[in-house]
């Protein structure tokens, strides 16, 4: 398949250390959902410089039956996350102490349930998965989509459903991103250690079956490196969370989100054969039933991502 070409790179845009600190100045605002298109409260809030800070977790109460799957003894816990992406993803409120993120308030609001302490660890989202093996973290909270690759050596509990999208500069002659044959020639920028990076190398054969140039993958540790390379002309494409591209553009003047390429469900990761799971999917089910679920969702403008009912360690979605 021929690869759709990019106009020159002639325009100029904003730093994102810029955007960034925008996204920084938090303030309150009301609550709105919207399907998996789009909008919602987060998106809303980026377009005004705001990230959602409405408290939708404190008064979570503990629920007995949840709390009696956990293994004996257990009363903390330690869970290692991802940070310095975009909402909903986890990043600082602007005290440079706390934490915000629909991760955040999905892990906190199951630590509730399960009355359990928990204390949190920043790591490098690539190191999170290896980590959980050798028992230096109970659980990773990090946006994990659950592939059949990944669930060889990692239990997962999935708490929503999100997946891989594509966003690119508005120059771009790129409409949407059906088949990877359509990224030959370009240099396509994602996160390192994630399901994007997978796909992406699993698939460069698609340029040379069909005579053309490979793609480039460019992986970055840190979010706003990645856009950074986008907004340079250093990249031509990203690759990343559905959720999150929605959420980056909007703040972003220049750059669109192009299309969902392969939804996924999300959960939590645990080393393989833990015992916590049962726990773990019991309190998600708790909160989907008494409407906490739909309001940490409705609070990040995620309402699409949406699940039924928890699952522990389901086959990938297939498309």
């Amino acid at each position: 398949m021929r690869r759709t070409p990019l106009r020159a790179h002639a325009r100029h845009f904003t730093p994102f250390a810029l955007i960034t600190s925008v996204a920084l100045l938090l303030t309150a605002c009301g609550s709105g959902s919207n399907g998996p298109a789009g909008g919602g409260t987060a998106q809303a809030a980026a377009k005004s410089g705001q990230v959602p800070t409405e408290d939708v977790v404190s008064g979570v109460p503990k629920d007995e039956a949840a709390a009696k799957l956990l293994p004996p003894d257990v009363r903390n816990l330690t869970v290692a996350v991802s940070v310095g992406g975009t909402p909903p993803g986890t990043t600082y409120l602007d005290d440079g102490k706390t934490l915000t993120g629909q991760d955040v308030d999905f892990t906190q609001a199951v630590g509730k349930v399960l009355g359990i302490e928990l204390n949190t660890e920043q790591a490098s989202f690539e190191a999170i998965l290896p980590a959980l093996d050798s028992g230096k973290y109970d659980f990773g909270a990090s946006n994990f989509g659950v592939t059949d690759e990944r669930r060889k050596t990692i239990d997962f509990v999935t708490y929503i459903n999100d997946g891989q999208g594509f966003a690119t500069r508005e120059d771009s002659e790129l409409s949407e991103v059906t088949d990877l044959g359509q990224l030959c020639g370009l240099n396509v920028a994602t996160g390192a250690g994630t399901t994007f990076e997978a796909t992406l190398e699993e698939n460069k054969h698609v340029c040379a079956d069909a005579g053309e140039k490979a793609y480039t993958v460019q992986t970055y540790s840190e979010t706003g490196a990645l856009w950074s390379s986008l907004q340079q002309g250093r990249s031509d494409v990203v690759m990343s969370t559905i959720n999150g591209l929605r959420y980056a553009v909007a703040h972003q003047e220049g750059v669109k989100f192009l299309n969902e390429f392969h939804r996924l469900d999300v959960g939590f990761a645990f080393k393989k054969g833990t015992k916590l799971a049962p726990a773990f999917q019991a309190a998600v089910n708790k909160l989907i039933e008494d409407g906490t679920y739909d309001r940490i969702l409705k609070k990040w403008g995620t309402t699409g991502s949406a699940i039924a009912r928890s699952e522990i360690s389901p086959p990938e979605l297939k498309d």
